[in-house]
């Protein structure tokens, strides 16, 4: 993990790695900013969606028990999305290094979609 500092707060940039053991143990809170359309072909499994054009970022609460760690498509959005978290006064915050794309070259697996089905489909690259 990386961590910077932005104004008063903390930036942490994570792993995929570290992202995938953290969630697989319930320890963070996952949410993406990509558009609904990016989420619906791909995902992670159970992340929560909260496009970076809809979100209000004052409006996620401070969760020390499960920290929020933001994602989208390349790292850049939730680089984004994730200092004006801590614009908007909290503390800590923290983004996933190299997006979705991030995530499926370090092969974990994630949510696609059926293109013969349109149906959503369990991936492990």
């Amino acid at each position: 993990m990386q961590t910077e500092t932005i104004g008063n707060g903390t930036l942490d940039t994570w792993t995929p790695q570290e992202v995938a053991e953290a969630y697989a143990k319930g320890e963070i809170l996952l949410i993406d900013v990509r558009t609904p359309a990016e989420y619906m072909f791909e995902h992670v499994d159970g992340a929560m969606l909260a496009p970076m054009s809809f979100l209000k970022v004052k409006n996620i609460p401070d969760n020390d028990r499960r920290p929020v760690v933001f994602y989208c498509g390349s790292g850049v959005r939730s680089k984004r999305v994730a200092t004006l978290y801590l614009e908007a006064g909290h503390d800590r915050a923290a983004h996933m290094e190299g997006g979705f794309g991030g995530w499926k070259a370090a092969n974990l697996p994630y949510i696609g979609t059926n293109m013969a089905t349109g149906a959503p489909e369990p991936r492990q690259p």
